[in-house]
């Protein structure tokens, strides 16, 4: 049986877009992509839907026609180099108002289910050697853009409680995948390279997650009735020290994994000289998350293994490195 119609927002970005492509692959009987711009190109087969602002005035009423569930994956996200003076209220304009705006405009035009991406920073910043974060733990975000998520999830529940619309909350750990940037790239690049890296000494415990991977859940999301109203980690199987993910991303790239141990007091004294400490505290510290919700509720575990989404990563990263 085809999966309901969809709306998916955010649908150019690196969730939107590759759960876009996937829904068509798996036979999903209608897709509406909510995209800011006109000038993006989406596979055949998806209906467009123009949304130029994500915030409490806009219209949904064109893109929740026929709609029986909401992938909302749309936010503002988090910024290294903040340019707002006020972050938390540019935040919440658009991941709290926005969001809540949409949901309601949905539960009133009958739409069954709503998933939430929202992000583990709900959960915090880091966790204590031995210790992982659980979907069911008290909130504790530390920074605008967690707290804004973890607002908009305060406020989804309670549409989900005055309407009877399904909600469902996903919170993912770093993404990564065919495509990925930022700071993962930029390690992609210096793995690369093939300088010698200061990680042989690090031993922390980080949770990522293949972009695959995410998608495969947010799709079983769409129709498990297990699913309904309840909160989820995302994550691959296993979580890696910064040492061991560079080694297997050595591994992908055909390159030697080239590795010195320097003591990390002194790699966190010579980030804090050039202000990067939050840089290392990602570089060096755990945050490491339990699916075994996942599994017991839905039956989901990550169909592909960090080896094999690390090798897919680095393929897509020399090939447009050549390109």
């Amino acid at each position: 049986m085809p999966l309901s119609p969809v709306l998916v927002t955010g649908a150019s970005g690196f969730v939107g877009g590759a759960l876009v492509a996937h829904l068509l692959a798996v036979g999903c009987e209608r897709v509406v992509a909510a995209l800011r711009r006109h000038d993006v190109s989406l596979p055949a087969g998806v209906t467009h839907c123009l949304v130029p602002a994500l915030n409490a005035d806009t219209g949904w009423q064109d893109a929740l026609q026929g709609v029986d569930c909401v992938i909302h994956a749309a936010a503002r996200v988090h910024v290294m180099k903040e340019a707002e003076a006020d972050p938390l209220a540019a935040f919440r304009n658009v991941n709290v108002d926005g969001t809540l705006n949409l949901a309601r405009q949905a539960a009133a035009a009958g739409v069954r289910r709503f998933i939430f991406v929202s992000s583990v920073k709900v959960n915090g910043e880091g966790t204590d050697q031995g210790r992982v974060y659980l979907a069911n733990d008290a909130p504790a975000p530390e920074d605008p853009y967690g707290m804004s998520k973890r607002e908009a999830e305060e406020g989804l529940r309670a549409v989900a409680s005055e309407t009877g619309m399904e909600v469902v909350i996903i919170r993912p750990v770093l993404i990564y995948g065919p495509g990925v940037k930022a700071n993962f790239r930029a390690l992609l690049k210096l793995v690369d390279s093939g300088i010698p890296l200061p990680f042989a000494a690090v031993q922390n415990r980080r949770s990522v997650v293949a972009l695959d991977n995410l998608v495969d859940l947010i799709t079983l999301c769409i129709e498990h009735p297990a699913a309904a109203n309840q909160t989820f980690l995302a994550s691959d199987a296993e979580a890696l020290s910064t040492a061991e993910l560079a080694r297997q991303m050595a591994v992908a790239l055909g390159k030697p994994a080239r590795q010195i141990k320097v003591p990390i007091a002194l790699m966190n004294l010579a980030a804090k000289a050039l202000g990067r400490q939050v840089v290392t505290q990602r570089l060096f510290g755990s945050l490491e998350v339990s699916i075994v919700k996942n599994a017991e509720l839905l039956g989901w575990r990550p169909p592909f293994s960090t080896a094999q989404a690390l090798k897919a990563t680095a393929r897509h990263y020399q090939e447009t490195r050549r390109s």
